[in-house]
């Protein structure tokens, strides 16, 4: 399968756990990967060392998305190195717990700013390249607590709460430009993270009485990106194992 052959792809926090599996796959699928991190500089050149030695081409670019200038500059970077730009995941986030209470407003400005600001300010660098592909796609991602809430994360929630409203303003605005917006909101999905288990994932199991996989997230942002998904648009695809039925 080589869908994606001849595109290039722009992944945000793609170091690590689903953002790695969404770069892994997309290459998988033809695409060249740009594999973004703000930090994690070893592990997104150990990404990008799995994607060529499977074959593909991929470029690690470190940026932190809530910086207007490192985001222009990871975009004409990966443009100027591969020419182009079709399509943009959305995926940096952060998702630490606190009791309302307890919530600062230098956390909740952190958490707003990688998710919400990160994606605009990725979609508005993106867009030019983006129209001039004229099949251009934006997928951002998640969570399922911004439909089910949780506690201690009113921070997140709102965030990816927010995020799904991005998407269905911007499946509006850009439709006209052929480019699709849509989003993908996993659950309860097994990954690396350092610290307790969140307190949401502790209270709920799957009705398919198991975790997912960061690459069960990774196959519905490809078929999103793909073109069999060129008439769909402003959605939210879910990813939970049925433990939201949205």
């Amino acid at each position: 399968m080589s869908e994606l052959t001849g595109r290039v792809a722009l992944v945000t926090g793609a170091a690590r756990n689903i953002g790695r599996s969404i770069a892994i796959e997309l290459a998988a699928a033809g695409a060249v990967i740009i594999v973004n991190t703000r930090t994690s500089a070893a592990q997104a050149d150990a990404v990008v060392a799995e994607i060529v030695a499977a074959g593909g081409r991929a470029l690690a670019i470190i940026a932190d998305v809530t910086d207007a200038g490192a985001v222009k500059a990871m975009v004409a970077n990966a443009v100027s190195e591969f020419g182009r730009l079709d399509i943009l995941v959305n995926n940096a986030a952060i998702r630490g717990e606190a009791h309302f209470d307890d919530l600062s407003l230098a956390d909740w400005h952190t958490t707003l700013g990688v998710v919400l600001d990160g994606a605009f300010l990725c979609a508005q660098a993106a867009l030019p390249h983006l129209r001039a592909a004229r099949s251009g796609t934006i997928v951002n991602i998640g969570g399922l607590t911004a439909y089910t809430g949780a506690s201690h994360r009113v921070h997140v929630v709102t965030a990816k709460a927010g995020l799904d409203g991005l998407t269905r303003a911007l499946a509006h605005d850009l439709a006209a430009d052929g480019i699709t917006v849509n989003c993908v909101a996993p659950g309860m999905i097994d990954t690396i993270r350092t610290g307790d288990v969140p307190r949401h994932r502790s209270e709920r199991v799957t009705p398919l009485a198991r975790r997912g996989r960061p690459d069960d997230v990774a196959g519905a942002v490809r078929w999103l990106v793909g073109p069999a998904a060129r008439f769909v648009t402003g959605q939210t695809i879910h990813v939970n194992g049925g433990t939201y039925m949205g």
